[in-house]
């Protein structure tokens, strides 16, 4: 006898919030991540948790990697030179860092001992540690797709360490969510030519399509030589 065809499984849905619902589960989940102490030596030298801003309804979220030295300062996710550089992306897409969510893998700044500048990447462990925190943001905004910035939020969300040039401007997917790697700002802000800036406004117009949103001839034109 002919085998019996196997159904498809199916992705577990995920729960679906109420606006209220949302607003008190994200701030019971940010009352819990402000004090953390998992990492002793990321909670002894940071200067503030960076737990993530934006729009918990939010259909577009970012994923960096961790903190820099301005964020930690001020308590927000991109906000130097490679977050001025984001929210100017976003502000292309016709967004705004107020209607997307934006957050690292990391929560805390990784320490650099004996360093009076740079940062340094996460490492498997901190990420393993702190994972949690961003997968139960992503759970309660259930956003339509993610991006993610960089080589590290690749490895940290999809454990895939091809190398961001191989895997970026192909859709991946993380629980059911389409995600776009991209590269990180920082990468821009030290590699200027157009062509690279071309390649990461590719995604983005790949990700207005996926998301639906309206893309004009002059958005589908920038970066591009005269």
């Amino acid at each position: 006898m002919p085998a019996k065809p196997v159904a498809a499984k199916s992705a577990p849905t995920a729960p679906t919030f109420d606006s209220d619902t949302k607003a008190a589960a994200m701030a019971e989940l940010r009352a819990r991540v402000i004090p953390c102490i998992k990492c002793p030596n990321l909670a002894s030298s940071r200067t503030q948790v960076v737990f993530g801003v934006g729009d918990i309804h939010a259909q577009l979220m970012f994923v960096g990697e961790a903190p820099g030295a301005d964020e930690d300062e001020q308590g927000e996710p991109f906000i130097g030179k490679a977050g001025q550089l984001l929210t100017k992306i976003i502000q292309a897409m016709a967004l705004s860092r107020e209607t997307v969510y934006i957050a690292n893998i990391l929560k805390c700044r990784p320490d650099t001992p004996g360093q009076t500048a740079g940062n340094r990447k996460p490492t498997p462990a901190e990420m393993e540690t702190c994972k949690p925190y961003l997968l139960e943001q992503i759970r309660i905004i259930q956003p339509r797709a993610i991006v993610a910035l960089g080589a590290t939020a690749i490895d940290g969300l999809l454990g895939k360490t091809e190398g961001i040039s191989k895997l970026r401007g192909s859709w991946q997917e993380f629980q059911g969510i389409p995600l776009m790697p991209t590269y990180h700002p920082a990468y821009l802000l030290r590699n200027q030519a157009l062509s690279e800036k071309r390649k990461v406004w590719e995604d983005m117009l790949l990700v207005m399509e996926k998301l639906g949103m309206p893309i004009s001839e002059k958005q589908r034109n920038f970066f591009l030589k005269a």
